[in-house]
């Protein structure tokens, strides 16, 4: 009878579609279902004996990150993502390892489930770069004259977004060896304590750079907001619209409009 259930339980793994990996405690290869052998190229009598490392190439393999050696250490089992290289081809993987053990519950061995997530990794990069792309357009850099350039802000300023925002500005003022920037603040929604502590972080992060940071858009309600929480803004220029932003960085660079 148990020879009955071995090869039943035997076939049963050899029906999953993803690579089940059996070692024992050096790592030799005692079993690899028929998707693993499938993903080797190779049958499993060939395979026997082979250390998994030399068989898989993973990045985790014959370093600390390796699973399989941590859970025969004494960890809890836990399921890791990794890349294997086979043939010479990368191959995104998520993999889950335990303890192999005897009748006697002595530990013999690991076990590894192996999941392919080569398209799971390939729709997060997609959604990494549609992310990317959102916040390059949500906050776009203009150069609007020699040495001034202008960042409009609309929507929402969290701390994430204001980040994004002072990396986004530094980068393009190292680049351009700007002098000005105006921060358009028209399209926020709403000034509060957060916001403006924000902004005073963005103009002091600039100023280190050697540029000036002009305020853009503080309409009366914003204004009258600013005052009612004792927000001070310090040293930075304000301005109700672009234009005269536009002339207070002009007057900052001594340029001059001539006909």
């Amino acid at each position: 009878m148990s020879n009955i259930d071995n090869n039943l339980s035997t076939e049963i793994l050899n029906q999953l579609p993803t690579p089940v990996m059996a070692v024992n405690k050096d790592l030799e290869l005692i079993f690899l279902n028929s998707a693993g052998c499938g993903l080797l190229g190779r049958e499993l009598k060939e395979l026997e004996g082979h250390f998994c490392y030399d068989l898989f190439n993973s990045q985790h393999c014959q370093t600390e990150e390796c699973m399989m050696k941590r859970v025969m250490g004494g960890e809890e089992p836990a399921t890791v993502r990794n890349t294997v290289n086979i043939n010479g081809q990368n191959m995104p993987i998520e993999y889950t390892a335990d303890v192999l053990k005897d009748k006697n519950g002595k530990i013999i061995g690991g076990l590894e489930y192996i999941i392919d997530i080569t398209e799971t990794v390939r729709q997060e990069q997609k959604l990494q770069n549609q992310s990317r792309t959102i916040m390059e357009i949500s906050t776009p850099v203009i150069k609007l004259w020699d040495r001034i350039l202008m960042l409009p802000v609309i929507g929402v300023v969290d701390s994430f977004r204001a980040q994004q925002m002072m990396d986004k500005m530094l980068n393009e003022i190292n680049k351009t060896s700007s002098k000005v920037i105006i921060l358009d603040i028209q399209g926020v929604a709403a000034v509060d304590t957060a916001v403006a502590n924000h902004l005073i972080k963005i103009a002091k992060a600039t100023s280190l750079m050697g540029c000036k940071c002009v305020l853009s858009g503080i309409s009366p309600a914003v204004a009258q907001t600013l005052v009612q929480l004792g927000i001070d803004l310090g040293s930075i220029n304000t301005n109700s619209n672009l234009q005269e932003a536009m002339a207070d960085a002009f007057s900052l660079l001594d340029y001059k409009i001539t006909n």
